[in-house]
Formats: C-alpha cells, sequence, structure tokens
C-alpha cells in the first residue's frame, strides 16, 4: 500500500481532531437506534425484515449484528447495505473479520487498523489511516468506528456522541464519577433505563 506524504493533508487532519470525539462522525443509520420505518427505506430490507432486525437489539457488537443480517441477506447484500447501515465497531476490541465488514475495506488496510492499537482518540486515527490514504477516505472510513470513552475523563461533548444519547443522560454519566468498575456503572446507570440499553452504552465505554 502507498504511503502519502502530505504534510498539509496530516495538518488538516490534526485540526479535525481538535472536537474530542470519540465516535465518528457518520451519515449511517445504527440499528440500535433506527425506527422501523427508516430501515424499510433501505436496500435489501422492507417492513417484516426490519421489523426482526428490530426485535432483536440491541447489538452489542458488529459481527452479532452481522450474523442477524446473515439469515436472509447474502454477503453481497449486507456490503450494499453497510454503506447505509451500519453497527460502528470498537477500534480497540474488533475482530478482523469486523473490520473487514466495513465496504470497501480490504485484507491490508484492516492490518492498518489493528497495527495502531491502542487508539485513545479519533485524532490518531486520522493521523495513522492518513499514512495511507487521502482525507476523503479518512472521513468515509472514521464513519464506521469509535474508540471507548474513558467514563472517568470523557467530557459532556464525547458523552454526547454516543449514539442516542441525551443531555440528561450524559449528565447521570457524570454524576457518579469517578467509577471504580463497570459494575458501578451498570448499577447507578440502570437506575434510568433498562438492562438492554445498560448494556449498549456499556459498549461504548471503558476505565482503562
Amino acid at each position: 500500500m502507498r504511503l502519502i506524504h502530505c504534510p498539509a493533508l496530516l495538518t488538516g487532519l490534526l485540526l479535525a481532531g481538535i472536537a474530542t470525539a470519540q465516535v465518528g462522525n457518520t451519515a449511517l443509520l445504527n440499528p440500535n437506534t433506527a425506527e422501523a420505518a427508516d430501515l424499510a427505506k433501505l436496500p435489501h430490507l422492507n417492513a417484516a425484515t426490519a421489523g426482526a432486525l428490530l426485535k432483536d437489539k440491541p447489538y452489542l457488537t458488529t459481527a452479532a449484528f452481522d450474523a442477524a443480517l446473515a439469515k436472509t441477506l447474502s454477503p453481497a447484500q449486507r456490503t450494499e447495505l453497510y454503506g447505509r447501515l451500519f453497527l460502528q465497531i470498537n477500534l480497540n476490541t474488533a475482530t478482523g473479520a469486523e473490520i473487514l465488514l466495513i465496504p470497501g475495506m480490504n485484507a491490508r488496510m484492516a492490518h492498518e487498523f489493528e497495527e495502531y492499537r491502542p487508539y485513545t482518540s479519533l485524532t490518531q486515527f486520522r493521523r495513522e489511516m492518513g499514512k495511507y490514504v487521502d482525507a476523503k477516505e479518512v472521513a468515509r472510513l472514521e464513519q464506521y468506528v469509535f474508540v471507548p470513552l474513558n467514563l472517568n475523563t470523557a467530557s459532556e461533548a464525547d458523552i454526547l456522541t454516543i449514539p442516542g444519547m441525551t443531555k440528561r443522560m450524559a449528565h447521570e454519566f457524570e454524576e457518579y464519577r469517578p467509577y471504580t468498575s463497570i459494575e458501578q456503572f451498570r448499577r447507578e446507570i440502570g437506575k434510568y433505563v433498562d438492562a438492554k440499553e445498560v448494556a449498549r452504552l456499556e459498549s461504548y465505554v471503558t476505565l482503562k
């Protein structure tokens, strides 16, 4: 894979990282927060398949989401759909197979995703991927990824990037700091939402 040596490009990527959001900016629908009517409009989905997809949510991993779709859609159909609908991958824990679900991904680029672990920010992701592809492609790839948020240090702006997050819930995330364990997080946030939603929110956070 040819390296791109462009100081202006790297500077632009670093400036883009001043906003510290850890979940990539995306126009993609999220299967855990999308409405049935929106899902039914997507390629290869209809009211029945959209309803079945929603029945099994939340999906806590991209692999689980892909497995649910594999019951009715071929690999080619899923790839087309993933240009519109995707459960973002955790940059630090996603398997190689999950990374390869990103449309247009190849084994060499998937290796680069893994090579720079652990990621501490999307700024780091932009910088490292900018060595291999141009800024437009970095921005496209960013739609499919996130870096887990540190429960004790994430800003409100970071927390609000979690799909489906509200200011009220972001406040509750901060209210119980410092967290000493994930069990504490589950207990405190479980006062406000059910166990499935706690598990979904937990998939975006870390104490490391």
